[in-house]
């Protein structure tokens, strides 16, 4: 059995030979379209000019429209999606805005994941990640208008799917690219008619001027011979969450979502379903946390393994390439690999490192208001909170496809950050980043883990090795082991309450490593997991401190960060901090209500200043919740949040109802009211929040990772304690409608399950829980 190893520029090894094969021929037309959307093998993220090219490449009977939409002579509107469709919808919203302003008719709709280009850059996400990218390019800014970011945005072609913010970097350029179609498309009508085009419109995907009507399929070759109008000529409002048919009748349901037919008759396509003539199947063994180095197998257990192809080892891993997976799998059973370590880490020595920085490290202040904490030398209330590890529980382990074929290398993976994963696969097989380009796939479930791209790397060396396609898939155990995970949090709020019972000053102090810090060296800088730690010792992270200036008006706020090094790489994760901050707020502001003889739901309200939009959440999600005042007995507690900028922000607050039992915790309902501003689709508003409530309760009662000489206690799925749809409480959701800027409300709703179930139980019980998950310090 061949067996070879070699290192990759990035520090990772691979080895083995094979004849290359030609080729795949992947269909550029391959549509995820209405009734019957196919997650196919579809367009590469590959390099494009400065020029920035329009990435929709027409097929026979096919004319672009710039760089966001095409039509087809048979009157399909195909729409350019540059994120990654990993749940959340993403797929059927920005092609449902095209449509709603082009005029279409949404059962001709169709979508095609895009190349990585300039032309789709995700500016709000790149000015919000810009301190993560400062070390490499200090001179960059955090404001999205910024010149010198875009230009270095659009040079990076940085289009990540990442924090919700699809919808705000995409909306306004996908109506202005359908409303420069729908523009020419009416020129072109208007040119037959002899009439001005400003008085044609558009409706169900015909051109209408009082009974004449032609359809965008006539027109589309012909309107491209027209310049559009500048600047485009956007409808004063978009048109109402409805689908009309060509005759003009309503249609019962509003834009269905475009995946959902797929994935429910299983042909929808996921990373692991790609399929390559030659190909083979790799599965493969990483060392204990702690840069362990593979020393030694068994090459000779392995030698019966029927469909064994081959063995690649690693400076940190072992792989095997056989027929199946499974046999891959068997043989690296067979082979046992040993790995050298020093300190493997624990998870009592990760309580240590931050129990007694809580204490006593050296902070730095993150955020302050008014005279911040001057004068709480002796606070009224001091009290300590801790957060567990927290994975992200997909359904989908890393799975990635790589071939290459006449220097030339291609990878079929889920990446919510694909340019990131195509230049780190570059650097480790020394190759030109031209040569390397990337299938986007949908992923099954991410919450951020897609974020990563060690399985890419991976893939790449084997293929490399091999000589052969390969699909790298890992196993649970696998995916368990390699995971960085939210990071493990402590903190002690501190605070001084007036006579009055309320709260003059409130300072946070939180104990953590800075992992944001952390994250963008290891995707920007292409840094190693224990390379970016080392890089990023004793910095302080705004980011891990989000969610900590509370939405009351108190007058003086501190936050403050200590920095931790610990012997553990952690990573971004749905919600982010503020899973956990708002855990901290939230219960603090309850227990202060309490100890001072208030209502939890008046005290919050009388707090909140001048935050209409928030005190309207509380006061509804009481109503719909049947809100019992929080006293002892009723099992109810309340918790809000507020996420966002002052230009763009959601409000959720909820009602969490719950009990402990021999069983332990048993959440009978989640009752939440939500602002989110201008709703674009309520179906997908309406199942964004619901799970992101059902994540929340994933966070609060499980998902916990525990460590000791090095690996996870937590092998599979199960172990972590995510719900079951028996564990799942009745959900009701009062969705608030609002002309403000709309806001995703995937991460918004992670933030208060915690803090509204911990409050619950302490009203059950009488017991408060202050550390996550909330069973894992017992009731």
């Amino acid at each position: 059995m061949p067996i070879a190893s070699a290192t990759g520029s990035t520090g990772h090894e691979a080895g083995s030979e094979g004849a290359a094969l030609k080729p795949l021929e992947v269909s550029r037309r391959g549509l995820l379209a209405g009734a019957a959307v196919g997650g196919g093998l579809l367009v590469a993220w590959m390099l494009l000019p400065r020029s920035y090219e329009s990435p929709l490449t027409p097929g026979r009977g096919e004319t672009a429209f710039g760089a966001w939409l095409k039509i087809g002579s048979d009157g399909v509107v195909t729409v350019a999606v540059p994120q990654l469709e990993m749940g959340q919808g993403v797929t059927t919203l920005l092609p449902q805005v095209v449509a709603m302003e082009l005029g279409a008719d949404w059962r001709q709709i169709a979508v095609e994941p895009t190349p990585a280009s300039g032309a789709f850059t995700n500016l709000p996400l790149a000015a919000r990640w810009a301190p993560l990218w400062r070390p490499t390019f200090p001179a960059l800014n955090d404001d999205p208008d910024d010149y010198l970011l875009r230009r270095w945005a659009e040079a990076r072609r940085f289009g990540a799917t990442a924090e919700g913010t699809s919808l705000a970097a995409f909306e306004l350029p996908c109506r202005e690219a359908a409303a420069s179609a729908r523009a020419m498309l009416a020129m072109a009508a208007a040119e037959r008619w002899d009439v001005p085009w400003e008085d044609c419109e558009a409706r169900s995907g015909f051109i209408v001027y009082g009974r004449d009507r032609l359809s965008f399929a006539e027109l589309a070759a012909e309107a491209s011979n027209y310049s559009p109008p500048d600047p485009p000529p956007l409808l004063a409002e978009p048109p109402a969450d409805v689908v009309s048919a060509p005759g003009g009748a309503e249609l019962d349901i509003a834009w269905p979502r475009l995946d959902l037919p797929s994935k429910v008759d299983g042909s929808f396509q996921f990373a692991g379903d790609v399929r390559l003539p030659g190909m083979v199947h790799a599965a493969i063994r990483h060392g204990p946390l702690d840069q362990a180095e593979l020393s030694s197998f068994e090459r000779e257990a392995a030698a019966g393994t029927r469909g064994l192809v081959g063995i690649v080892r690693g400076k940190r891993w072992l792989a095997a390439a056989a027929e199946t997976w499974w046999a891959a799998e068997q043989a690296l059973d067979a082979m046992a690999p040993r790995f050298r370590v020093n300190s493997p880490v624990t998870s009592a020595r990760l309580d240590e490192l931050l129990d007694g920085n809580v204490r006593r490290g050296e902070t730095e202040r993150i955020v302050e208001r008014g005279n911040g904490d001057e004068g709480l030398e002796q606070p009224t209330l001091a009290l300590r909170y801790d957060v567990m590890p927290a994975a992200h529980g997909t359904i989908e382990t890393a799975s990635a496809t790589a071939r290459l074929s006449d220097g030339r290398l291609e990878l079929w993976i889920a990446s919510q950050a694909p340019e990131s994963a195509r230049e780190a696969a570059a650097r480790a097989l020394g190759m030109a980043l031209a040569d390397v380009v990337l299938y986007p796939m949908p992923a099954g479930g991410s919450f951020d883990r897609r974020l990563e791209h060690d399985h890419a790397i991976e893939a790449a060396l084997i293929a490399r090795e091999i000589g052969r396609p390969v699909q790298l898939t890992w196993s649970r155990w696998q995916e368990h082991m390699t995971l960085r995970p939210r990071p493990p949090v402590a903190a002690v709020l501190a605070a001084k309450v007036g006579a009055d019972g309320r709260i003059d000053t409130l300072r946070s102090r939180v104990a953590a490593p800075p992992s944001a810090r952390e994250f963008g060296r290891r995707l920007f800088d292409n840094r190693t997991s224990w390379g970016a730690i080392a890089a990023v010792e004793g910095e302080a992270d705004a980011f891990v401190t989000e969610g900590l200036l509370p939405p009351y008006a108190i007058p003086n706020v501190a936050v403050d960060h200590v920095p931790v090094r610990l012997p553990l790489p952690t990573g971004r994760l749905r919600g982010n901090a503020h899973g956990y901050t708002c855990f901290f707020i939230e219960s603090f502001i309850d227990e202060v209500a309490q100890r001072n003889g208030q209502e939890p739901l008046s005290f919050r309200i009388g707090m909140l200043g001048d935050d209409i939009r928030l005190a309207q959440c509380l006061q509804r999600a009481a109503r719909l919740g049947e809100w019992g005042g929080g006293a002892q007995g009723t099992s109810q507690g309340l918790a809000c949040h507020r996420m966002g900028t002052a230009d763009r922000s959601g409000r959720i607050a909820l009602v969490a109802t719950a009990a402990a039992g021999e069983g332990g915790v048993r959440v009978e309902k989640l009752a939440a009211a939500v602002d989110i501003g201008r709703v674009v689709n309520r179906d997908i508003a309406l199942q964004q929040i619901e799970g992101g409530l059902i994540y929340g309760l994933g966070l609060a009662l499980g998902s916990a990772m525990e460590y000791e000489r090095g690996l996870p206690a937590q092998s599979r799925l199960a172990a972590l304690d995510v719900p079951t749809l028996a564990d799942s409480p009745e959900i009701a959701v009062d969705l608030i409608e609002s002309d403000a800027e709309p806001f995703d409300p995937g991460e918004l709703a992670v933030a208060p399950v915690a803090p509204a179930i911990a409050n619950a139980l302490f009203s059950a019980t009488g017991l408060r829980l202050r550390r996550l998950p909330l069973l894992s310090g017992g009731l």
